[in-house]
């Protein structure tokens, strides 16, 4: 049995159970007021204030979302995820008919999903796209930093141009669309900037040097901007997903030696889907995150917590 006590406006002690309202030692019912009230009446009111202080610490409705790379995968989760909480959602990318197919399929709520061509590859579009992001809606509270692309082969392998495909993108376009988004955010004195980062940055895993290094260097970049731009009431964190299945992965993910292997690896016992990314970033993007900056979280059941081993339950004596 649970109980909760609190004292009547008649200074008098109400002791409210799941079996019903009694007082101190005769557990009588104890009447709030000459009205005659139940005390299960303020109960009520106590916890729906409760759920709405909870609600409103928690809430991204009506923040004006960016989300750069939100046509498909990672990005299209979180955008859907941050439109079903009420936020009015921008998805950027490099095609219009995907982004278009996209905004269309997720758009729920009370804000349609708005579609906008961007190329982070191409930073003198980023400028021009934040620009007019902001005069029609007036700010952005919010940047999910989602673009990212990566080529999986030996080091010796990768040619220049895949090199500078890798980073132009995962690096140098993210850096520039933070940039351009906050300058807006600086000028209008707050914002949350949330870059999409990757295991890799705390262990680099084999045949993807180019990949590993751009989420090394997205990480200091969280850092740089977080310490700079906290003053003046703009949040950077990171949001580092684990191994998670999306179309991209479908492939090497399906393999059944890879698939072992990811699962027994992973603390939880299974890979993740863009889904479970979408309520830490929703924390930090409200303002129960509010004095959280600079931070990197692991979303990646437990992987980075420590290796695990195949040694017996017995310890192996």
């Amino acid at each position: 049995m649970t109980a909760l006590r609190f004292v009547l406006p008649t200074g008098e002690l109400a002791i409210v159970t799941d079996e019903g309202v009694s007082g101190r030692e005769s557990r009588q019912t104890v009447r709030i007021d000459r009205m005659g009230r139940d005390p299960r009446f303020f109960l009520n009111s106590l916890q729906e204030m409760t759920n709405n202080m909870t609600d409103s610490l928690f809430s991204v409705a009506d923040q004006v979302v960016l989300v750069s790379g939100g046509s498909r995968g990672i990005g299209k989760a979180l955008a859907k995820g941050f439109a079903d909480c009420g936020a009015k959602v921008i998805i950027t990318g490099r095609e219009q008919s995907t982004l278009d197919a996209a905004a269309a399929g997720i758009s729920s709520g009370t804000h349609p999903v708005q579609a906008r061509v961007c190329d982070v590859a191409d930073t003198g579009r980023i400028g021009p796209v934040v620009e007019d992001i902001a005069a029609e809606h007036g700010r952005i509270d919010t940047l999910l930093n989602v673009a990212g692309v990566n080529i999986r082969q030996p080091t010796e392998d990768f040619t220049q141009e895949q090199y500078d495909f890798i980073l132009d993108i995962n690096l140098r376009g993210a850096f520039f669309m933070a940039q351009a988004v906050g300058k807006q955010m600086l000028a209008q004195g707050s914002g949350s900037i949330v870059n999409i980062d990757s295991l890799n940055s705390d262990g680099p895993l084999k045949y993807v040097a180019p990949y590993a290094m751009s989420k090394c260097g997205l990480t200091g970049m969280t850092r740089s901007m977080a310490m700079e731009w906290g003053p003046k009431g703009v949040r950077v964190n990171g949001l580092a997903p684990g191994f998670i299945l999306t179309d991209l992965t479908q492939k090497l993910w399906s393999n059944p030696t890879m698939k072992g292997w990811g699962e027994f690896n992973t603390p939880l016992g299974r890979l993740g889907v863009p889904e479970d990314l979408v309520g830490t970033a929703v924390f930090l993007a409200s303002p129960a995150a509010g004095f959280l900056t600079g931070q990197t979280i692991y979303v990646d059941g437990g992987m980075v917590a420590g290796r695990v081993w195949p040694i017996p339950r017995d310890g192996g004596q």
